[in-house]
């Protein structure tokens, strides 16, 4: 497979996120990433302590064998270049988030489910730093506030103490607070790299054994929506 270029656009249309929310979507068994869960955990990764590597991510986003060459290489080059969009749009403070659509019974709205569920899988990446920094500053618990309430909400986290779901305005207030906060997570990090002892302690974690697989999130209909 050829080596994915280096000069793509940073951004992209409206057609090829259609096409790689098609691909996804072709590809989808039960507890797969779609756009909205990749957009997340790439968001996660952006806005994190150390770099992820695609090596690592890829393996939460593709499953099955590519049908031939040319299909791989515009897969990987349709996902590189939605990872490149979100470090462009940090950078611009041009972020936001895609978001998947529900059907109710009032209509289609937008939900985070799947937004939320990637951003969880993309701290995991690095969940042994992100879990001690979190742990030991409240202030970055604080940032990440209206996107844990979405992801409790949605059922992706679990809350310590009771939690009343959240009201349809409540919902959108978080959701109009996500761009704001990795942004805020973003320059947090920037500000606050992880420190030789939290990098030391990370290299000396023991890899996880038996880990059970994380479940599934709530199962969603409908089209990505950015």
């Amino acid at each position: 497979m050829n080596s994915p270029s280096t000069e793509w656009p940073s951004s992209l249309t409206d057609e090829e996120l259609d096409e790689l929310d098609r691909y996804l979507r072709g590809h989808a068994d039960e507890g797969r990433l779609l756009l909205d869960g990749v957009h997340g955990m790439l968001s996660a990764i952006a806005v994190g302590p150390l770099e992820v590597l695609p090596d690592e991510w890829l393996p939460e986003v593709l499953h099955d064998p590519f049908a031939d060459e040319a299909e791989g290489n515009r897969v990987l080059e349709l996902l590189a270049k939605l990872n490149d969009s979100i470090r462009v749009e940090l950078d611009v403070d041009a972020y936001e988030p895609i978001l998947g659509e529900v059907d109710t019974d009032t209509g289609p709205t937008l939900s985070a489910a799947g937004w939320c569920e990637g951003f969880s899988r993309g701290i995991d990446l690095r969940a042994a730093l992100w879990e001690k920094r979190l742990a030991d500053d409240p202030q970055l618990m604080e940032m990440l506030g209206p996107v844990m309430a979405l992801a409790v909400d949605e059922g992706i986290l679990s809350a310590e103490a009771e939690f009343e779901k959240l009201t349809d305005e409540e919902y959108d207030e978080c959701l109009a607070q996500v761009a704001p906060v990795l942004g805020a997570v973003d320059h947090y990090w920037h500000e606050h790299p992880a420190t030789e002892a939290e990098l030391s302690a990370l290299a000396r974690a023991p890899a996880p054994e038996g880990e059970e697989a994380p479940p599934p999130p709530r199962q969603r209909s409908g089209h990505w929506v950015h």
